[in-house]
């Protein structure tokens, strides 16, 4: 190049001012929750800053920015109409999907999830760097505790659970439309927590019954979700450990791990299928159910960095491939699974597999 000339054509640093600023965008999602703007919007049907600003108790200026925020987001939307000509703008009311997930009155609230990564997963991922270079999870000790879900700390578990809920409510709709599993009868959900996708499979496959297997604290949140729901005698819970228990309840056609094995490292992973296989009779088939990574491990997005939550959450946990997932399944006996493309928040893929 001469020294008069313009430098070489470089790649536009959008995308990495984007990257960086990321965390700008969930913090705006996190504190508009927090404050309780989509409530107060869902109120008031629509709302001015001004307005705004009185109900959550906040100054004018900082609602007004926080508006702003969230309608570029998608999370609110500014009203038709022209403005009050104090600089506060019009009326903001929620959108369509914050006000579907967003407000805490709604069916298939989402806020658990939101607060969780707030709370929990936020400050965790702040020292990933510590987590890379110990290959040790920053969300919890192990040195002092079991495992991520035997602690007992009532508001974190209870976040957790909230959380875990809202995951799993929209990923199990998403399953019921993927995967055709009329053909089966008795669900056994393995580390089923709240029970949503026991709830969810219930609904869409109506001569299905479903037992909830998880810890023993576990349980009652699963048990009171299931009567919220109106399924209680659909749904029965079993209190057990699937990692320790010699083996899984019998009586089921269908197993699912969902959102389960990418937890634990791989012979923990094996070891599960293997009971699984145990537990089901000839013709019973196992459902995973994750956000699974390519085979080149190259993306998908969601899967790569869930992986790395799990570097912040486990000690062994890991986003896996299908490719993966269908070596076990056929080395624990089971037939070549069936892969099936998955749209949900907790999973993207599906793979059905049947017990020789």
């Amino acid at each position: 190049m001469s020294s008069g000339g313009l430098p070489p054509e470089l790649p536009s640093p959008l995308p990495l001012m984007q990257l960086s600023t990321g965390f700008w965008a969930f913090k705006t999602l996190a504190a508009a929750h927090e404050l309780g703007l989509f409530a107060v919007l869902d109120e008031l049907g629509s709302a001015t800053a001004a307005q705004v600003a009185a109900k959550l108790e906040i100054a004018a200026r900082p609602a007004r920015m926080l508006l702003t925020g969230c309608a570029a987001l998608g999370l609110v939307q500014a009203e038709a109409g022209e403005g009050d000509g104090d600089g506060d703008g019009g009326a903001f009311a929620n959108s369509a999907m914050a006000e579907a997930y967003l407000v805490p009155s709604r069916p298939y609230y989402f806020g658990g999830w939101v607060r969780m990564l707030d709370r929990r997963l936020y400050p965790g991922w702040g020292r990933l760097d510590e987590a890379l270079r110990t290959n040790a999870p920053t969300t919890w000790d192990p040195r002092t505790q079991e495992s991520l879900f035997s602690g007992e700390d009532p508001a974190l578990l209870e976040t957790f659970w909230q959380a875990m809920h809202s995951l799993s409510s929209s990923t199990a709709r998403g399953l019921a439309r993927a995967a055709d599993l009329g053909a089966y009868r008795r669900l056994l959900d393995v580390g089923g927590g709240s029970g949503a996708y026991a709830i969810e499979l219930c609904r869409a496959y109506p001569g299905l019954r479903a037992t909830v297997f998880d810890l023993p604290h576990v349980c009652p949140i699963a048990a009171g979700r299931a009567a919220e729901a109106g399924l209680s005698e659909r749904i029965a819970v079993h209190p057990g450990d699937f990692l320790n228990d010699p083996a899984l309840p019998q009586g089921h056609d269908l197993i699912l791990l969902s959102m389960v094995l990418h937890d634990w490292d791989e012979p923990t992973g094996r070891a599960l299928l293997a009971k699984c296989h145990a537990a089901l009779p000839p013709g019973g088939a196992v459902v995973i159910s994750e956000l699974m990574v390519d085979d080149d491990r190259s993306g998908p997005v969601a899967a790569a960095l869930m992986g790395l939550n799990m570097l912040v959450e486990t000690v062994g946990g890991e986003n896996y491939t299908a490719a993966e997932y269908g070596r076990w399944l056929t080395e624990a006996g089971f037939e070549q699974p069936r892969d099936v493309l998955l749209d949900g928040p907790g999973a993207n893929r599906v793979l059905v597999a049947v017990r020789h």
